[in-house]
């Protein structure tokens, strides 16, 4: 008897400290601003890919990450690649090319996401004609984006995101020529990819964009910039300005507050620098570290 009442007794402390230790993690969850891992951007690992998909594939996988925006195939067929994915229980969400092969080569371009099991085509930047990206460039996307956009969605039931890369930020009357893009674009068939750090490059906040266009922003680049780093609206900086989130110049954590007000579901790491498969675990790690 006395040790079947000590047998019972230390089941009740195991369940006891279980249920504890369930209701810890749980409160816990409820605290963080970011408890889940959050999704990579293919380029970031751009040098990896290049010399191994399957072993680069794995690196991803080891960071908790399953979600990937794919900007290339990386030499494999679409199918080669989503089953190297479902072998790892990764998925891709969105595929991502150049404006010319989404202009010219739909068709391709949208069977290769269906076969990635892919919901977004991802488009990098519009294209424009001189140095400053003009209204006759923002006129000129803005009336194809919705026609390719239309396709995408109507004969292949995907979603175009437009990426920005910091051009677009000219001042057009009491906004930018991003505002102007956006308000242009039919909202049925163009959505927009934020980069926030091509947008904070030219001096916007990310923050307050995401908060201005709550429905029409699906997804994110999110990265930070190195400190001392003035604004341009030219689209370029060095790669190695690319630092571990919380590190940089970006508030992070207003975004990823203006993100979840959104309700914005792909947060997709972009870390563009050499330095990227050091960086990447770091900045995982700050995500998760976020309170509410």
């Amino acid at each position: 008897m006395k040790n079947l009442l000590n047998k019972f007794v230390l089941a009740t402390c195991s369940i006891f400290a279980v249920s504890c230790a369930f209701t810890t993690v749980f409160a816990q969850s409820k605290t963080l601003l970011f408890p889940d891992a959050p999704g990579i951007e293919s380029y970031t690992y751009r040098t990896n890919f290049s010399k191994g998909v399957p072993a680069t594939l794995d690196l991803i996988k080891e960071n908790s990450i399953k979600d990937i925006e794919f900007s290339s195939l990386f030499n494999l067929s679409p199918e080669d690649l989503r089953k190297l994915l479902d072998e790892r229980g990764l998925k891709c969400s969105s595929f991502g090319t150049g404006w010319n092969n989404i202009m010219h080569k739909t068709a391709e371009v949208a069977n290769a996401a269906k076969a990635l099991g892919a919901h977004y085509i991802h488009l990098g930047s519009v294209p424009q004609a001189g140095k400053t990206f003009t209204l006759q460039d923002a006129e000129f996307a803005v009336t194809e984006l919705n026609k390719v956009g239309k396709i995408l969605k109507n004969e292949y039931g995907l979603e175009l995101l437009c990426h920005n890369h910091g051009v677009e930020f000219v001042p057009y009357e009491n906004g930018t020529l991003y505002d102007f893009l956006i308000q242009r674009t039919n909202p049925k068939y163009v959505s927009f990819e934020l980069d926030i750090l091509w947008a904070f490059l030219p001096g916007h906040d990310p923050a307050q964009l995401i908060d201005k266009y709550p429905s029409r922003i699906k997804a994110l680049h999110v990265k930070d910039l190195k400190n001392g780093i003035g604004t341009t609206n030219l689209g370029k900086t060095d790669h190695n300005n690319n630092v571990v989130l919380g590190q940089g110049q970006i508030n992070i954590p207003a975004v990823i507050k203006a993100a979840k007000r959104a309700n914005i579901k792909h947060y997709y790491l972009e870390d563009e620098s050499q330095f990227a498969v050091e960086q990447i675990p770091q900045s995982i790690q700050y995500l998760q570290s976020l309170k509410q």
